[in-house]
């Protein structure tokens, strides 16, 4: 397989185990459902972008159509991670708020809490700023250290 598109999905790997003790540390519980989760910190999706685009850059040169590609990809994802997403995510909020108040302008006290949450719509989409910048980070240092590691294999090789 691809170095470089095994990087990547290591890295997204990786960052959504790390959701698990970082949400732990705010929370004090651990929830193994935040792997399969999206948002949170680190961005997975910025994380395994940036970790294909530092290990291309790295590998073939930033001045290639290969570097560029890559940039311009996880660029995007980039913004829509923070923008997009992150926006649908409050209008998700906002929603699930107004469906609160018209269930209590209803006065039904017969509403199950499971059947609530159950059509709750899922408000955590996107990600803050600073979720989407560790996922770069993260990202930057996955793609070095893949790259380091293959040019190590390939000189011991030779």
């Amino acid at each position: 397989m691809n170095k470089g598109l095994k990087t990547a999905l290591a890295t997204i790997a990786l960052a959504q185990f790390l959701k698990i003790p970082i949400k732990q540390l705010e929370t004090g519980r651990w929830n193994w459902r935040l792997f399969f989760e999206t948002g949170g910190m680190p961005s997975s999706h910025s994380a395994g972008v940036s970790a294909l685009a530092t290990f291309i850059a790295l590998e073939r040169g930033m001045r290639t159509i290969d570097f560029a590609l890559a940039a311009l990809f996880g660029l995007i994802v980039m913004y829509d991670a923070q923008g997009v997403r992150r926006q649908a995510g409050e209008l998700a909020l906002r929603l699930n708020e107004l469906a609160e108040e018209v269930k209590k302008l209803e006065d039904d006290p017969q509403q199950a809490v499971y059947k609530k949450r159950q059509q709750q719509l899922r408000a955590r989409l996107g990600h803050e700023p600073i979720e989407v910048v560790g996922g770069v980070l993260l990202g930057i240092v996955t793609g070095a250290v893949s790259h380091w590691t293959c040019r190590r294999r390939r000189k011991a090789r030779r």
